[in-house]
């Protein structure tokens, strides 16, 4: 099968009884038919299920499928999208090692690279995307990774892929990727040479804000180092959470569609609007990487940010004028959400450090959902009136 609709359905593991959806394998364990085969397995000299914490039908399911639309070779399954982030580093990373890293990072990634990781002798260095010229100037001599977010959370800044791809192949780095933003189907980093694709499967593969997931793809001896992490420090996803997700990437192709072509009629309607000092979505045409954007994405994706002139004063009277969409720190939702990163997601990070990645006090982080794309507009509209 080559087609993403058509993976995303079809591939599923099977049991003795026929069924046609997979069922849910609530079991912490597996037996053996003997002695040996119970020997074997745990040698890794046969396939097959020893413990959940290991791996389960159900995350089996997932990871196939996941890893057919990103085009990687394997794959684990984690229990928060953070625990893939970590993992991703913690377990090919060591003391003495240094992380080049984008600067415009999730509020959580932030933190696991500045204060977490140094713990343990790995340090970070932060480029800036704007300056792809300096970034050599950045490498130490014990650079072993360059880990990127595109498009980034909050501020919607586009990496160059490509680019990124031949800058860790010159240099011997190991490419990590955060592709949550995209999703699998509007962008697959592994075709640009990313060796780790990772995504907070609680947003858009869940995409109705019900279970927390996470994943780690790429490269099978990559991913030997991470099963070997992840098997001994247990970050599992249960089985239940599994089926969920696995469940809904059978419909990610459909959502994503109807997430793309509403953000883009919203961000339309308020570019701009008097009461806006900005609105950024990465398939406006005002984008400052519109041009990556369309190389290396199918579509915009489902987020768009709304900076309210007034800073975090107005923004605050914005968000209590909502009548529809929803106050919460998720994204991916079937259903509208709107975040103040300043004060929420990114609050830990310094006024200054907000700055430096575009988080402005009065900038709003629009998730936009399924419902019609006319009741999304008119209760953003009623609340920036209400809220001046």
């Amino acid at each position: 099968m080559s087609h993403f609709e058509t993976d995303s359905i079809r591939i599923q593991s099977r049991s003795n009884e026929r069924e046609h959806s997979s069922p849910i394998f609530l079991t912490s364990s597996f037996t053996f038919d003997s002695a040996e085969e119970a020997r074997a397995m745990f040698a890794d000299e046969i396939p097959g299920n020893i413990y959940s914490r290991y791996a389960n039908p159900n995350s089996t399911d997932l990871i196939e499928k996941v890893c057919a639309a990103e085009g990687t070779e394997a794959g684990i399954a984690t229990a928060s999208g953070m625990a893939a982030m970590f993992g991703s580093i913690a377990s090919l990373l060591q003391q003495g090692d240094h992380i080049l890293a984008s600067r415009s990072l999730f509020g959580s990634t932030h933190q696991l690279l500045t204060r977490v990781f140094p713990k343990w002798g790995i340090t970070s260095t932060y480029g800036d995307i704007a300056d792809y010229q300096n970034w050599e100037k950045l490498l130490q001599p014990n650079t072993k990774m360059l880990f990127i977010e595109t498009p980034s959370n909050p501020g919607l800044e586009i990496i160059d892929l490509e680019w990124a791809g031949k800058f860790a192949e010159a240099h011997n780095l190991i490419l990590v990727v955060d592709n949550c933003f995209a999703s699998p189907y509007l962008q697959q980093p592994a075709k640009w040479g990313a060796h780790i694709v990772t995504h907070s499967a609680t947003k858009y593969i869940d995409g109705q804000g019900r279970v927390l997931g996470g994943l780690i793809l790429g490269k099978s001896e990559l991913i030997k180092e991470v099963q070997f992490f992840t098997r001994h420090t247990g970050p599992s996803i249960s089985p239940f959470n599994a089926w969920i997700l696995s469940k809904s990437m059978e419909t990610l192709a459909v959502r994503m569609d109807r997430h793309c072509e509403s953000a883009l009629k919203v961000a339309q309607y308020f570019e701009g609007n008097s009461h806006l000092e900005a609105v950024k979505y990465p398939f406006l045409k005002s984008h400052p990487q519109h041009h990556l954007a369309l190389k290396q994405m199918k579509a915009g994706g489902g987020i768009i940010t709304l900076t309210l002139k007034g800073g975090v004063a107005r923004a605050q009277r914005f968000i209590d004028q909502l009548q529809m969409i929803s106050v919460t720190a998720n994204l991916g939702d079937s259903r509208s959400i709107i975040t103040h990163p300043a004060s929420t997601t990114h609050s830990k990070l310094s006024q200054e450090e907000r700055a430096k990645v575009g988080i402005a006090d009065g900038l709003i982080r629009l998730s936009v959902g399924l419902e019609h794309v006319d009741d999304i507009i008119q209760d953003v509209e009623q609340a920036i009136a209400k809220s001046s």
